[in-house]
């Protein structure tokens, strides 16, 4: 038996078992709040009430990407987990799916209590945001795998959809009409090639203040992931929504063609306000057109495809939640490869 104040050959590798049950108890204290009552078993149980005929689930995974490294620079915490949350939320929502609950990975080189139980907080705001649960998650430290101040965050939500009600974007026509419901900045992706452009070629820091921008460098970088959840689920109960394309990794460029039928294709055309965060990096990163477009949001998150006739029904209820949106296309025939034009 090891002597009292002895410390053990594992926390001599690297790994505080007691750190890691300081973050548990933390992040069971903070779930308990939701209504879990059970967390930190081998697995999550969830009794499934929806009484749907056909009844599909719908699953994702996702993290955040380099965000994190601006998180790191900042040593602020307590946003990373929102983004995560809206980050799978939409991803399930293009096929108009309600989430039913989520689960969490976080990993890092060293566990820092204070730091895991600001980034669950995170979660939890996230999931009580959009009206489900945490159900359960993993914390691991991994020592020599990440450098000790930093760490990784993965997300992983299961929501639900009756079978028939899918959107899937098979009934997608020429005529279509494409809306776009904006960004608030980055999201969760470009963060690579801005993060390059702002520290490396412009040599500015987080708390750099440029102008025409609101906030720092930093606080503009970690704007929240939006949800859409609210108004388009509205949209989908009513039967308005063809098709959507959450606009992350890909940009407008490789997103919205996954929704596409095969014969058409989507003119954009570039009428919205671009947030100024995303013309600094455009005009001082010189960037091109098709790149921008490739990599960034360019202030649009989420794009709708639907009937012309039913634009006076969307509008309405878009109008009714105060919700923005922009009229920003229409579809076309294909022409080429090229399935998204911008104008």
């Amino acid at each position: 038996m090891a002597e009292a104040g002895s410390e053990s050959k594992y926390a001599k590798a690297g790994v505080n078992i007691d750190k890691g049950n300081q973050a548990v108890k933390k992040i069971k204290d903070m779930v308990r709040r939701m209504g879990v009552k059970e967390i930190g078993k081998f697995s999550g149980f969830f009794p499934l009430k929806e009484k749907l005929e056909s009844p599909v689930l719908v699953s994702s995974a996702d993290g955040v990407g380099t965000k994190l490294k601006v998180a790191f620079m900042m040593n602020k915490h307590n946003t990373i987990g929102r983004d995560l949350v809206n980050h799978c939320v939409d991803d399930i929502l293009v096929y108009g799916a309600k989430p039913l609950f989520f689960l969490d990975y976080i990993a890092s080189g060293k566990v820092e209590p204070d730091n895991i139980s600001a980034i669950v907080s995170g979660i939890l705001d996230g999931c009580v945001d959009n009206e489900f649960i945490l159900l359960g998650g993993e914390t691991a430290e991994m020592p020599g795998f990440y450098n000790e101040n930093e760490y990784d965050v993965a997300g992983f939500i299961v929501g639900i959809v009756e079978n028939a009600k899918i959107v899937d974007g098979k009934k997608i026509k020429k005529g279509d009409l494409v809306i776009g419901l904006p960004s608030s900045g980055l999201h969760t992706n470009g963060y690579s090639l801005a993060r390059h452009i702002l520290f490396e070629e412009l040599k500015l820091t987080v708390d750099s203040k440029v102008q025409g921008l609101p906030e720092t460098v930093g606080e503009e970088l970690l704007k929240v992931h939006r949800s859409y959840l609210k108004p388009v689920s509205r949209l989908v109960e009513n039967g308005l929504i063809k098709g959507m394309a959450h606009i992350t990794g890909g940009g407008f460029i490789d997103n919205i063609p996954r929704v596409l039928p095969d014969e058409v294709a989507v003119q954009v055309e570039r009428i919205w306000p671009v947030p100024e965060i995303f013309k600094f990096l455009c005009e001082k990163g010189n960037i091109s057109m098709e790149e921008r477009y490739r990599v960034f949001n360019m202030g649009i998150g989420m794009v709708l495809i639907i009937d012309k006739s039913l634009l006076s029904r969307v509008e309405a209820i878009l109008n009714g939640m105060e919700e923005k949106y922009y009229l920003i296309g229409q579809v076309v025939d294909k022409k080429g490869n090229n399935r998204v034009i911008i104008k």
